[in-house]
């Protein structure tokens, strides 16, 4: 990981397109470091979770291009980069494992870190999962239970219970979720570590209920849409 670090705190302190033609090389090779770390990281995840058995590299990473066509914000790369790992791919909806690494503590996350979950999911999705946390909202509790190095993220909820639901239910603050996710932060030395891989994929282990709860839901709204 140490190259994949080292070149995106050099890209955050240079990012244009002079400086990343003229390093085009530092930043292929730590392309492909990522890349051969999250394939081993899918074949892992799989060996707890085989919804996601067959992804490619390809389905579970994203381009180093910032999409700036709409964004005040002009810099054309991307100072982080991860790998989400769920059924169907990135594209799906799906809940699923996401490994971010941002080594500057000023950009999108904040720090690296490891998530499991949906992150802005879907109107009708989202309406499904507090459907069931109002309904199952001990099993809910029970799985982000099993993942215990992890914390369930409480930041950016409603204000007030959205309506249709009971604002006296006493699971009323996770039904105000507008993300539903685990979090666990990571440091760079956490990153260096040589056993980086066999950890997270033992940390993601422990979320699997948590991600079966959510994906549930999401695939009964897609079959009742």
């Amino acid at each position: 990981m140490k190259n994949i670090i080292d070149f995106l705190i050099n890209i955050s302190t240079n990012n244009n397109r002079p400086w990343f033609m003229a390093h085009k090389e530092e930043y292929k090779q730590a392309e492909e470091e990522f890349h051969a770390f999250t394939k081993q990281l899918i074949e892992g995840i799989a060996t707890f979770d085989s919804s996601v058995k067959g992804l490619t590299v390809k389905d579970c990473t994203y381009r180093i291009y910032r999409d700036i066509r709409f964004s005040p914000d002009k810099t054309p790369y991307k100072t982080h980069t991860g790998a989400y790992i769920c059924p169907g791919g990135k594209k799906s909806g799906n809940a699923g494992y996401y490994f971010h690494v941002e080594p500057q503590q000023n950009g999108l996350l904040g720090g690296n870190l490891l998530t499991a979950g949906l992150y802005m999911p879907e109107k009708n999705f989202l309406q499904s999962v507090r459907e069931d946390i109002m309904c199952s909202g001990d099993v809910f509790l029970d799985t982000v239970g099993k993942a215990n190095s992890f914390t369930l993220d409480m930041e950016g909820r409603l204000k007030r219970v959205p309506t249709g639901f009971p604002p006296d239910s006493p699971y009323a603050e996770y039904l105000k979720l507008r993300d539903i996710c685990l979090v666990k932060n990571l440091s760079n030395k956490d990153l260096l570590s040589p056993n980086l891989l066999q950890n997270t994929i033992e940390a993601f282990s422990k979320t699997v209920d948590f991600n079966n709860f959510l994906n549930r839901a999401v695939q009964f709204a897609r079959e009742n849409s």
